[in-house]
This record gives C-alpha cells, sequence and structure tokens, in this order.
C-alpha cells in the first residue's frame, strides 16, 4: 500500500518523492518528524529530507544515485541544477542475495491458449513474416504488404481520412458515405506481419551479421508460423549465411522458409508473382494450426520502460517485478533489457547472478557500452531524455534505480548480449540500448513472446511479431490516452492497490493477451516498430 503526498523509497535514502503536488511551506510528517518544504515540489519531483552539502551523495532505492552540486536545504527540491549522476564503481560479486520465491499456488494450474511449435516452444500469437535480408529489397516488401493486407483482411477506412474528406468536399455533397461494414479475413488462424529495415549491405559487415541474427531470431520466436524472405543476391547478408545464423539459435528448425532472390528470378513482376503464389499457399498450411492449452511456464515475458516519469520506479516497474518473480517460480522466462537503464545497480545485479561468470559477463558488457558512449563524448550520464527529466528522473541513476524493479527479486540466470536468444528459465539481462524500439526489436529477436512495457508519459510503440502491452504508471496517463495504455497501475497510488494484487491482476491480464482473448491497443493501432540496434552509441 503507497501512502499519500510523499514517499521515501527505502529507508537510508535521503531524498522523497512527492506523491502529489506540494506547495512550498507545507509541512511533511515523516519518520516520526516534521520538516517544512523550502521549494514547491511538483508532483513526481523530489526533494531533499535533510540538509544536503555540496559534494554530499545521495541516495534512492537504497542506491548512490547522485551527487549534490551546492547545499541542498531540507524540504529543498532536487533539480538538475544542484545534483548530477553518480554511482558506485562495482568490480565483482560481493555476495549471494537469497530469493524467496512468491507463493504459485494460484497459478501453478493456469493455462494459456497459444500455438504450440515442434520444438517445444508456444507462441501468444501465429504470424507469417515478411522481410528483406537487405534494404534494396524494402520496396518488394511494401508492395506484397498492399497486395497481402488489401485481400486478406481488407482494412476499414482509416478514421482521420474522413477529416480531410470533409474539408475536400465541404459544401459539395459529393462525398459518398463511408462503408462502415468489412468482410471477415480470409484466415482464422494466421495474420501477416511486414518488416523493413536499412540494413544487409553498405555499413560494416558486422552490422550485417548482426541483422542476421536479430532475423534469425525472429523466424525462431514462438509467434512466427514461418517467413517469406526477399534476397537481391549481391548484398552482404546472404541466405547461406542467414541460415547459419538461424542453426546456431536452434539446429532442430523446422518452419517452413520461401527464400526469393531478385538477381535470380528476371523482372520484378516475375519475382513477385511467384511469391505471391507460394506464400498463399503456406498460409493455407499455416492457417490449419490452432490454439492449444499451454502451463504459463511456456511464457517469455519482455521486461520494457520508455517515456518514463516519477512514478515509473513506484508503481507500474515494481508491478511487473512482481509478475517476474511469479514467472521465475512457475518456470517461465523473463528478460530484462536496456543496460544503460542498470547504471547505478550493478552491485546489486551482479550479487542476483547465480554464478561469478555471469557477474563477470555483465560487468564486461557495461563496461564496453559504457566505454563505446565515452569515446564519442557520451555517457550512462546522459541517458534521461528532457521528458525523464521533466518529469522527475534527474539522474540516470535515479532512473536505473527504478527501471530494475522491473526485474523483481529473482536470481539472475544468464546474461545474453544483443542478439542471443533466451534459453534458461527465470529472469535473464538482455544487452540492448534504452532506446524504445530498438530494445523492443531485440526483446522479440532474443525469444519474449509477450513484451510487458511501462510508460508514464505516454508512447505508441509496439512490435510486428510479439503482443506489447503497454502500462501506465499512472492513472492521469490511462485516463488521458485510452487509445495506447492497457492497463493502469497508477491505481496503486490513485485507488491505494496493494502492489502484491496489482502484479496478480496483471498476469490475470496477460494471459488473456496470450491466449488471444484480448487484443494490445498497439496491435488494434498496427503499430508494428522494428529498428535494429547497429551496436554504435544508441542510449
Amino acid at each position: 500500500m503507497i501512502a499519500t503526498l510523499i514517499l521515501q523509497t527505502n529507508t537510508n535514502d535521503n531524498i522523497a518523492v512527492a506523491l502529489e503536488n506540494l506547495p512550498k511551506g507545507k509541512k511533511i510528517s515523516i519518520n516520526g518528524r516534521f520538516l517544512t518544504l523550502k521549494d514547491t515540489i511538483p508532483l513526481k519531483h523530489k526533494f531533499a529530507l535533510t540538509a544536503l552539502k555540496a559534494k554530499e551523495k545521495v541516495f534512492m532505492y537504497g542506491v548512490l544515485v547522485g551527487e549534490t552540486l551546492r547545499n541542498i536545504p531540507e524540504g529543498g527540491l532536487i533539480s538538475t541544477q544542484n545534483i548530477v549522476h553518480k554511482t558506485v564503481k562495482v568490480t565483482k560479486k560481493t555476495k549471494t542475495i537469497p530469493w524467496s520465491a512468491p507463493d504459485i499456488s494460484d497459478w501453478e494450474k493456469k493455462l494459456f491458449m497459444g500455438y504450440h511449435r515442434n520444438d517445444g516452444q508456444v507462441g501468444t500469437d501465429n504470424i507469417w513474416l515478411f522481410f528483406p535480408l537487405v534494404f534494396c529489397e524494402n520496396r518488394n516488401i511494401e508492395i506484397l504488404k498492399t497486395i497481402f493486407e488489401n485481400e486478406l483482411n481488407p482494412p476499414q477506412k482509416e478514421p482521420l481520412q474522413r477529416v480531410l474528406s470533409d474539408l475536400i468536399h465541404q459544401g459539395s455533397g459529393s462525398r459518398k458515405q463511408d462503408e462502415k461494414e468489412t468482410l471477415p479475413p480470409v484466415f482464422e488462424n494466421i495474420k501477416v506481419r511486414f518488416i523493413t529495415h536499412q540494413g544487409g549491405c553498405g555499413g560494416t559487415q558486422e552490422d550485417s551479421k548482426n541483422l542476421g541474427r536479430l532475423l534469425a531470431g525472429y523466424v525462431n520466436n514462438p509467434n512466427v508460423a514461418g517467413a517469406t524472405i526477399l534476397s537481391l543476391g549481391c548484398q552482404h547478408l546472404q541466405i547461406d549465411s542467414f541460415k547459419k545464423q538461424l542453426n546456431l539459435i536452434n539446429p532442430t528448425f523446422d518452419k517452413p522458409l520461401l527464400f526469393f532472390e531478385q538477381q535470380k528470378e528476371g523482372t520484378t513482376e516475375n519475382l513477385l508473382k511467384r511469391v505471391i503464389k507460394e506464400t498463399f499457399d503456406a498460409l493455407k498450411t499455416a492457417n490449419t494450426q490452432k490454439r492449444q492449452a499451454a502451463p504459463l511456464s511456456k511464457l517469455t515475458i519482455g521486461l520494457e520502460c520508455g517515456g518514463s516519469d516519477g512514478f515509473s520506479g513506484i508503481t507500474a516497474n515494481p508491478t511487473l517485478g512482481v509478475v517476474t518473480d511469479l514467472i521465475s517460480a512457475l518456470g517461465g522466462k523473463a528478460l530484462l533489457s536496456e543496460f544503460p537503464e542498470l547504471s547505478g545497480v550493478e552491485q546489486e545485479i551482479v550479487n542476483r547472478c547465480s554464478n561469478d561468470k555471469l557477474a563477470k559477463k555483465f560487468l564486461r558488457l557495461m563496461s564496453e557500452y559504457e566505454a563505446a558512449a565515452h569515446r564519442v563524448g557520451s555517457g550512462f550520464d546522459k541517458n534521461p531524455s528532457p521528458g525523464n527529466i521533466k518529469d522527475g528522473l534527474i539522474t540516470d541513476a535515479i532512473k536505473s534505480a527504478g527501471a530494475a524493479k522491473k526485474g523483481g527479486s529473482a536470481p539472475i540466470n544468464d546474461v545474453l548480449d544483443f542478439t542471443e536468444f533466451v534459453k534458461n528459465n527465470g529472469l535473464s539481462l538482455l544487452n540492448t540500448p534504452g532506446n524504445d524500439v530498438e530494445s523492443t526489436t531485440a526483446l522479440a529477436g532474443s525469444g519474449a513472446n509477450i513484451i510487458l512495457f511501462t510508460t508514464g508519459l505516454g508512447t505508441p510503440t509496439g512490435n510486428p511479431i510479439t503482443p506489447v502491452i503497454k502500462i501506465a504508471t499512472n492513472t492521469e496517463l490511462a485516463q488521458k490516452m485510452p487509445d495506447i495504455i492497457d492497463f493502469d497501475c497508477g491505481e496503486l497510488i490513485s485507488k491505494k492497490r496493494n502492489l502484491t494484487v496489482m502484479g496478480e491482476l496483471l498476469l490475470a491480464h496477460i494471459i488473456r493477451v496470450a491466449s488471444g482473448e484480448i487484443t494490445t491497443k498497439a496491435s488494434l493501432l498496427k503499430q508494428y516498430d522494428f529498428i535494429p540496434w547497429k551496436r554504435g552509441v544508441s542510449l
């Protein structure tokens, strides 16, 4: 239960967060004493619980999150003008943190209805995927998208089209009545989705290899039934190279893949005719697959936050932590991404790693990532966006300490570099940027069949193959942007809900999405974002 007015996230903290707008001069009761606010403290922002001197350490969530630039009075506002990012240097695992698994008796026999694959994975959706191995084929993918979407599931007229239509035909009476009825889909059990990108040739060969591994992860994702893959023929990312990457991920892979190389086919018309005919036959076969019951251990949840605010680490991210612990205890898988947003909590992370080898791999990846950022004059401290700062996330360490809450408290059973596919049950770390779409793109490529995405400011981000459940950190956002928000964790504050109960409500919602009973808002909006990370500096 979250108290009103303010919150001290840990008894060792010397700052607290405002749960509502607090005026200057207001008396606040905290830990059995009173303090008077020296500044107006906006909702979600922080203030000093004691007088802080210049160069003094600032703690939140029980960890070092900053250092003061000048004296801050008790009750003074914490801002970019008076503190900077500061973290503890971590070199090794110092202890093993014990874990008390949550009670899963209410969930052990729960099932979701999914698509079973021959390798034992279970999909929450059944997608036939079209994509190119090189950007030269993007136009052909777009042509195929128009053809297949128009015929298999004729789209409704874009609602905003009427706005322009009314302006054009205003007063003329010539605008035709909008059609309100749409035809049912041709196939009941298979959907078609399309990816384009700017890679596969040019740039570095390492970029092309990474793209090949990422795309191989997409076809290996249990949500994908098969794929139509276009190649030009002369690019860096060759068909054979893609197949090798796929074999490394899954030597027993047996889903249907249709490859087409334009430089062998002749005219574009001949190429696309063949693609259409062979893909349609494959779709008829894929459509015979139906949802069947599966245990929750077959879920792989990807954990993401974007458009974060001062409540992210207080409401939505801890709720995901409850779900992560439940999924881990049930034998499922969870992927915690966004390495720049783990800066400052490294010691807790390595102490949760199940062995020293994983701890060392995590620290190496973090060190290499930050060094790459420094080489171009940046660093993890530059991660918070203007929107983050405006809503109370003053330093990257404050943001990171809240972001890490998505991972709950379960042991970390694996550390994956970008494009590595998930293999161990329980919680794994996945090296991705903090960039929302690059990170969600990577989560799906590493096997997430559901993505949980928390947001305090609002973002429409989705994914072409994996349902993305958008979770609001505050009720105001959920009410303001209901077209993109699926679940409201702001009720922890607005309705004083219990955190464990909120986590269980979210897990129940996840089961319905995984079973196809609920379509996520991102999917309804056809928000199918795909941006591969080039391993350059992206925070």
